[in-house]
């Protein structure tokens, strides 16, 4: 078997999660966060609009992991994201965390919202 070293460049991905956590970048992190080319930080959850919509015209699409299962994003946020031009894809946290892993690991324009497990 072969194993290749991925190169993150730039970016930091999800190293971890658990109930109520997330590890990035060897920092646990309780709650929701968000992560992309801003960097990381704390996220207010769905109601928390405007540090989504801060993310229009850097990547082109954002992650939202909705917890341990997938669940529709409120009407409200996916109207605001679309009015800003930011394509959304929702899906259970863990799906979001490996899925953003991957495509970071291409060099994708991606952010990752997430609510814990």
């Amino acid at each position: 078997m072969r194993l290749n070293e991925i190169d993150f460049n730039d970016s930091t991905p999800i190293e971890g999660y658990g109930p109520g956590f997330f590890r990035i970048g060897g920092e646990v992190l309780r709650g929701p966060v968000i992560t992309g080319p801003t960097g990381t930080k704390s996220w207010g959850g769905f109601d928390d609009t405007d540090a989504l919509v801060a993310l229009a015209g850097q990547i082109d699409v954002l992650f939202v992991g909705t917890g341990p299962d997938v669940a529709h994003l409120p009407d409200d946020l996916l109207a605001t994201l679309q009015e800003a031009g930011v394509g959304v894809e929702a899906m259970a946290s863990p799906a979001a965390c490996r899925t953003y892993n991957i495509l970071l690991s291409e060099g994708r324009r991606i952010a990752l919202a997430l609510i814990p497990v």
